[in-house]
C-alpha cells in the first residue's frame, strides 16, 4: 500500500446532461476512498451547443463552434470543482480531466475531446492529467473503455466472477475474473445505452429522458426494427471494441409512435447488453450496474429477466455511488498515470501490452480567485 493522493476526477459523457465531479483518496492500486461528488447539469443552451459541435465533427470532422464549446465546458468543470472544494475545504493534489468527446474513431487513430486543461491547472493550482485516450489509439488500441481497472479496484476482494455494467450514453461492460488480475480483464462497449432513447424522448416531448421507463412501458417493441438494429455487424464483432456517439442513429425508428419507439430503443439497449455474454470467459454470478441507465426501472426489469440466473444489482450494494463511478475512475486514472502505472490492457482496449496514458500539465501560475467564472 503506497501513499494516497487526493485526486479530483471529471466526466462529461455522451448523454450531454452535465458534468460529474468526484474527489477520492487513492494509492492508484487497491486503496480507494470516495470523499465527495457533485453533479452540475448543463443548461439547455449548453446541451444544444455541445450537440451541435458533436454533429459538426461527425459530419465534417471539425466545427466552428469548437472554441466556444471548449470554453463553456471548461468553466462548468471549474464551477463543479469549486463546489467540491468549498464543501470539503480540501484542495486536490491532482486532477483527471476527460473533457467532452466529440469524435471517436480508433480505426483512424482519433479520439478527440474538448476542454482546456491548462486553464484548469492554473485555476486550481495543481497538475492536470488529460488526453487519456490518445496514447492508446496511437498504439493501435480502441481508446475505450478506460474505466475497467477502476472496476477491478471496486471489486476488491469479492470472490468469483462479476460484470460491471455502465449504462451511460453508450453502454459498456467489464468482466472481472477471480483473483484480481488486471491482465485478465475483458471490457468493451455493448451498444447504445441512453443516447438514442434520450434523443428520441427529447425530440418528441422536450423531456431529457424517459424517467423510470414509464414511456417505454406503455409501448410495443417493433421486432423488425429491433432486428434491423441488432443486425449491425458491430454486435458480432469480438471484443475489444468501442463505439462513437454517432455509430447508431434514430433513422430506423422514424414513423413509430413515441411509446413504441421508446420501447424498441430500450429493448435495443437491453438486448445488446445481454448479447455480450458469449464473449465472457466464464459466466458471472453478479452484474453490478452503474450509470444513469440503472435508474430506468423498466430497463432494469428487462435486464434481470434476460441475465438470469445471474444477479443484477446496483453498485450501491457494494457501498459505491453509481452515478459517479466514471468521475471517480478518472481521478483514479490520473493517479495511476502520474505514477506511470498502466490504465489500459490488451483485454480492455486491444493494445499489445499494458500501458499508461494521459498527458500532464503543471500549472504555470496560480489564479488567486478560483471564481473567474462568467457565463
Amino acid at each position: 500500500m503506497g501513499k494516497t493522493i487526493l485526486s479530483l476526477g471529471f466526466m462529461s459523457g455522451t448523454s450531454l446532461d452535465g458534468v460529474d465531479a468526484a474527489l477520492i483518496e487513492s494509492d492508484g492500486e487497491i486503496v480507494v476512498k470516495p470523499v465527495r461528488a457533485v453533479f452540475l447539469p448543463y443548461s439547455s443552451a449548453v446541451q444544444d451547443l455541445l450537440k451541435a459541435t458533436i454533429e459538426d465533427y461527425q459530419t465534417k470532422g471539425e466545427s466552428p463552434l469548437r472554441a466556444q464549446a471548449s470554453t463553456v465546458l471548461t468553466r462548468y468543470h471549474l464551477e463543479a470543482a469549486n463546489s467540491l472544494i468549498d464543501t470539503t475545504k480540501r484542495m486536490p493534489e491532482l486532477v483527471g480531466f476527460h473533457g467532452q468527446t466529440v469524435l471517436h474513431d480508433p480505426l483512424r487513430k482519433i479520439s478527440l475531446q474538448l476542454g482546456d486543461p491548462s486553464f484548469l491547472a492554473n485555476a486550481l493550482g495543481c497538475s492536470v492529467i488529460y488526453n487519456f485516450r490518445q496514447r492508446d489509439v496511437g498504439a493501435g488500441g480502441q481508446g475505450a473503455p478506460l474505466v475497467p481497472i477502476f472496476h477491478q479496484a471496486l471489486k476488491g476482494k469479492l470472490s468469483g466472477c462479476c460484470v460491471f455494467v455502465n449504462i451511460g450514453g453508450i453502454a459498456n461492460v467489464t468482466w472481472c475474473g477471480d483473483g484480481g488480475r488486471a491482465d485478465s480483464l475483458i471490457a468493451f462497449d455493448t451498444g447504445p445505452g441512453n443516447v438514442l432513447l434520450n434523443d428520441w424522448v427529447k425530440a418528441h416531448t422536450g423531456q431529457a429522458f424517459d424517467e423510470g421507463g414509464q414511456i417505454a412501458r406503455q409501448g410495443t417493441v417493433h421486432k423488425d426494427v429491433l432486428a434491423s438494429y441488432l443486425s449491425h455487424p458491430y454486435f458480432s464483432q469480438p471484443p475489444p471494441k468501442s463505439l462513437d456517439r454517432g455509430s447508431f442513429t434514430l433513422a430506423l425508428c422514424q414513423g413509430l409512435s413515441l411509446e413504441d419507439g421508446a420501447a424498441t430503443l430500450t429493448a435495443l439497449t437491453v438486448r445488446s447488453i445481454a448479447a455480450a455474454s458469449p464473449f465472457y470467459p466464464e459466466s458471472p454470478t453478479h452484474f453490478y450496474m452503474c450509470g444513469g441507465g440503472r435508474h430506468n426501472t423498466y430497463l432494469v426489469e428487462q435486464l434481470k429477466t434476460l441475465l438470469a440466473p445471474s444477479r443484477v444489482e446496483s453498485v450501491e450494494i457494494l457501498g459505491w455511488q453509481g452515478d459517479f463511478i466514471e468521475a471517480q475512475a478518472f481521478a483514479y486514472l490520473a493517479i495511476r498515470s502520474s505514477l506511470g502505472k498502466a490504465i489500459s490492457f490488451p483485454g480492455t482496449t486491444d493494445v499489445c501490452a499494458p500501458m499508461t496514458g494521459g498527458d500532464q500539465i503543471i500549472p504555470q501560475e496560480t489564479i488567486c480567485n478560483r471564481r473567474m467564472l462568467v457565463f
